[in-house]
């Protein structure tokens, strides 16, 4: 018998935490839940949320199945009491749940996507949330998944299944439904140890702006469709008939996503798109330019379409399709002084990072190093107070 064998043989004995310490994963019993798919049946969680200030929240969505991401299931933690909102389910009203969630202090896991789902949902704005993998990556913890934070934190095991689940199916299968009651039961545990460690460090006020931005950037949603959302890949580099028949099989492949309610990449994927837009650009035939194509079990409904799509394409005048949306008037190119202005902060923010054991563009990324060289002074509005802090007296910035 192998070493490891014979220590999880022996550690069955023993008390759960011992377990832990032991370095022996721990599969978690589901808590017990409440799934909530009939009308009214919203009664108990909505009179629990009257009872506490803060709610551990999770939802999970079908974007991976159809056109429209829709919310499918909201895993709430109330106290000690685990509930599963059936989002779907008909007849079911959510005004007044989000309206109490709302009211709440939340603590979320990766909220970015959940808050803008919610916020395109039903205008949803929380009051705060603890976001325990913002908290991770303020540590400067290497793996930040809520599965990877509890196999380290508490040796216990997650079954991952569910990350790739079609939440939309109905109905949703026993195991399913422990997994995202799983989800929400160690949050706040999790957000605890969390808390302790970051105000060991002096970080815990990082964590609450990093909060509240989250909490702006999702009431912004997500960003709406535009007439030149067709422009994917490499187009910049095409100029002639590829222009015209990369517009002409992103709609196709637009429009059958949306026929067939499947996300755009399972009709075929953007390479292919750029792969037949830069055939055409090359001055290949509409036949040359199928010649290698292959949409896999659809092949043969959705090749005819495709081929039409493909002449429609080549015979577009390139000047007829959508223009890119022209420079910022105001835009100025950095000069070379704010270039190498820009690159010191580079080294400063780089060095800052590294001290602290953090992503480096957990501090200042690309796109805000170059505001900061050109408007030095302004560096408090472009970053956050903590992430401003961290580099307005370091050698780049306290010289200028």
């Amino acid at each position: 018998m192998g070493e490891n064998a014979a220590r999880c043989m022996i550690s069955r004995f023993l008390p759960i935490p011992v377990r832990r310490l032991l370095g022996v994963k721990v599969t978690t019993r589901p808590p017990a839940y409440q799934l909530l798919d009939q009308p009214g049946s919203l009664s108990p969680l909505l009179h629990a949320l009257d009872r506490v200030p803060e709610v551990a929240l999770d939802t999970e969505a079908d974007n991976m199945y159809h056109y429209k991401t829709r919310v499918c299931l909201m895993q709430l933690l109330v106290g000690k009491d685990v509930y599963l909102v059936d989002m779907l389910a008909p007849g079911l009203k959510f005004d007044g749940l989000l309206h109490k969630l709302a009211s709440k202090h939340l603590i979320m896991h990766g909220s970015d996507f959940d808050l803008r789902l919610l916020h395109d949902l039903a205008g949803f704005r929380p009051k705060s949330i603890f976001d325990t993998m913002l908290a991770a990556q303020l540590l400067g913890r290497a793996r930040i998944g809520l599965g990877s934070l509890l196999e380290d934190h508490f040796g216990v095991a997650v079954d991952k299944s569910g990350q790739k689940a079609n939440w939309s199916a109905r109905p949703i299968t026993p195991k399913l439904l422990n997994y995202a009651a799983l989800d929400v039961w160690h949050l706040p545990e999790l957000r605890d140890l969390l808390t302790r460690e970051l105000k060991k460090l002096n970080r815990f006020g990082w964590l609450e702006q990093q909060c509240h931005a989250q909490i702006e950037a999702g009431v912004t949603g997500f960003a709406p469709a535009t007439e030149n959302d067709w422009r994917i890949g490499r187009s910049e580099r095409l100029r002639g008939a590829g222009l015209g028949v990369l517009h002409a099989v992103w709609h196709w492949r637009e429009h059958h996503a949306q026929r067939l309610d499947t996300p755009p990449f399972k009709v075929c994927g953007n390479a292919l798109l750029v792969q037949l837009a830069e055939a055409a650009e090359a001055g290949g035939s509409e036949e040359s330019i199928l010649a290698r194509v292959h949409l896999g079990k659809r092949h043969s409904r959705l090749f005819p379409s495709l081929s039409a799509a493909v002449r429609a394409g080549l015979e577009r005048d390139p000047k007829t399709l959508p223009r890119r949306p022209g420079r910022d008037p105001n835009h100025v190119s950095l000069t070379q002084a704010e270039i190498e202005l820009q690159e010191r902060i580079k080294v400063d923010r780089d060095r800052v990072a590294k001290k602290l054991g953090v992503e480096p563009t957990l501090i200042a990324n690309r796109s805000q190093l170059a505001q900061i060289a050109r408007h030095p002074r302004q560096i408090g509005k472009i970053l956050l107070p903590w992430q401003a802090d961290l580099l307005r007296h370091e050698p780049a910035l306290r010289a200028d």
